[in-house]
């Protein structure tokens, strides 16, 4: 779904990488996919059964399942969600879709496209990317997002995270989520 003015789509359309810090393999750059060789990555989006309320358009994503034979670098890791905030207020989420982190941490659609467009006109939003067992994470600026994919990659701290460095974990030369958010919560407890 698109805004449609004068017969142009106007819509919010980006491409988005991340890295779960818990399926991350320092030593070939790339995430495990034991998920989905075990053959337990879920066909319909899980958000929705955990009490995720998606807004303006995402929900109920139901996966291609020849994308899951798909091994190497696009093999995939595991559903996330991505959600585009207001630029005047981050806590406000204005779109939301379930999305498939690859290996390499690009996420594709449930359809395997590496892009995804929001029905939302072009402006800035925050970038937010959360999954069920990691602390989620947000660009520190709004980011302009228009008719052409605009690239946000989270796996490089040369993309800030709101929150400053300390939102995502150092692994080397790149940065990842946070594991051990099992609740789904946002926090984790030190031990």
């Amino acid at each position: 779904a698109s805004c449609i003015c004068q017969g142009v789509a106007l819509t919010a359309n980006a491409t988005i990488s991340v890295l779960l810090e818990g399926a991350y393999d320092a030593g070939t750059g790339l995430m495990r996919d034991d998920l989905r060789a075990a053959g337990l990555i879920p066909l319909t989006e899980p958000y929705s059964a955990l009490g995720y309320s998606f807004v303006n358009g995402g929900g109920g994503e139901v996966l291609d399942a020849s994308l899951l034979t798909a091994t190497g670098p696009s093999a995939l890791v595991d559903w996330v969600v991505l959600e585009l905030r207001s630029s005047a207020d981050p806590a406000t989420i204005v779109a939301s879709r379930a999305g498939l982190v690859r290996r390499d941490g690009i996420i594709v659609t449930y359809f395997g496209s590496t892009f995804f467009s929001f029905a939302v006109p072009p402006s800035f939003y925050y970038v937010a990317v959360r999954h069920r067992n990691h602390l989620g994470c947000m660009t520190a600026a709004p980011v302009s997002l228009g008719p052409l994919p605009v690239g946000v990659d989270l796996r490089t701290s040369t993309t800030l995270a709101y929150g400053g460095p300390a939102a995502r974990k150092t692994i080397g030369s790149v940065v990842a989520l946070w594991a051990g958010d099992v609740t789904f919560n946002g926090q984790v407890k030190y031990t």
